[in-house]
């Protein structure tokens, strides 16, 4: 009987060191897959918010397969950088040129990324009839009808649409454009509602530069309460990230995704990129119809960026991404304006043929010190 007893003791033991060898080599299989999961901003974030970039033509043609394959690592959205405004998409009235959108909306789909529409409704990019348009009347019906044709076409496939873009002074009075000037502010109202009438389903977004900017602010969060009170849908506010070194503040970044927050809307950061060059005195925001003047003092970077400001760029970065942590459950999306520093509207723009560095990519696809400060930060989400 006692031999029994020890053999079955035996045979248990056995089985607890078994079971014991099992768990370790499962144990072990899992930090090998957490150790082999792509370190990438996509899956650094994927808990907090959606990380994206815009893109150009080139890549959706197939002819910069370097950044494609970067896109695709990296972002889960891609938002058209020029090709849905309206001089291209209906530059004659009544006229609409789908071929270059339909590919960006493919691509997406093809590659599991969630596609931003921008935009349906700005004062600039406008194709030259619109402006020739006589009578109230016609202009409110091409501005519908644009809307409509364009919204109705990619129902159910595009995640948000910009649909007004930058309708905001710096004062946070509502800009003169033809639009105001002709229709009054119900096209503000009339642009999301028809918006909504032609994809039910779809994210409806107000976008705009230096929402962070205290009067600005104000009048942002006015002409949200104005489309709130007339019964309109609208998702989110589009805080454009065209920033520098020094401003706006962390704080006023903080304040307003807060007080956007408290309109009960999303809030996304769009259009993110650092300018790390001089900027003209009397720049306005991002208007893209400013143009000043070159000079060297205008140009200081012009074959590469000191280490010192590669640095300090790095440093501004993290310092941003911190804010957007500690607000994730306000912050719905992060994009970035261009997917490397060659390939940025900053070069030439105020001041044409400079050379800027204000992505995390720098030309040749290399990730910069920005970077992997704000991977850090990602990466200490996972933790």
């Amino acid at each position: 009987m006692i031999f029994f007893i020890k053999i079955r003791l035996l045979k248990y033991f056995l089985f607890l060191n078994t079971l014991f060898i099992i768990l370790i080599s499962c144990n072990e299989q899992n930090k090998v897959a957490d150790i082999n999961i792509e370190p990438s901003l996509k899956n650094g974030f994927k808990k907090e918010f959606l990380i994206g970039s815009a893109v150009n033509d080139n890549l959706i043609l197939g002819k910069d397969s370097i950044g494609e394959q970067l896109v695709k690592r990296e972002y889960t959205t891609i938002t058209p950088e020029n090709s849905m405004k309206w001089m291209y998409m209906e530059p004659e009235k009544g006229i609409f040129n789908f071929e270059m959108a339909d590919q960006y909306v493919d691509f997406s789909a093809k590659n599991d990324l969630l596609f931003i529409g921008h935009n349906l409704v700005w004062h600039s990019q406008l194709a030259e009839w619109v402006s020739k348009i006589e009578s109230k009347e016609s202009l409110s019906e091409s501005l519908k009808n644009h809307i409509q044709t364009i919204v109705s076409r990619y129902k159910g496939k595009i995640y948000g649409w910009d649909v007004v873009n930058e309708a905001l002074n710096e004062d946070g009075t509502l800009r003169n454009s033809l639009f105001l000037e002709e229709l009054g502010s119900d096209y503000l109202i009339n642009s999301f509602k028809w918006a909504q009438e032609s994809d039910p389903n779809v994210e409806l977004y107000y976008n705009d530069y230096n929402m962070a900017n205290p009067e600005k602010r104000a009048g942002a969060i006015k002409l949200v309460k104005m489309l709130q009170e007339n019964g309109t849908k609208i998702d989110g506010i589009g805080m454009q990230g065209h920033w520098n070194l020094e401003g706006p503040s962390l704080k006023e970044i903080e304040e307003s995704i807060i007080a956007y927050s408290d309109l009960g809307l999303q809030v996304m950061i769009t259009e993110l990129d650092i300018t790390v060059i001089p900027n003209p005195w009397d720049l306005h925001g991002a208007e893209v119809n400013q143009n000043f003047e070159g000079s060297e003092f205008m140009n200081p970077y012009p074959t590469q960026l000191p280490d010192s400001i590669s640095n300090q760029l790095a440093k501004r970065y993290q310092d941003i991404f911190q804010i957007f942590k500690k607000h994730e459950d306000k912050i719905s999306r992060v994009t970035f304006w261009g997917v490397n520093d060659g390939q940025s509207w900053l070069n030439n723009w105020p001041i044409r043929n400079r050379t800027n560095y204000p992505l995390l990519f720098d030309r040749r696809y290399k990730p910069k010190a920005a970077y992997y400060s704000v991977l850090k930060i990602a990466n200490d989400s996972l933790n």
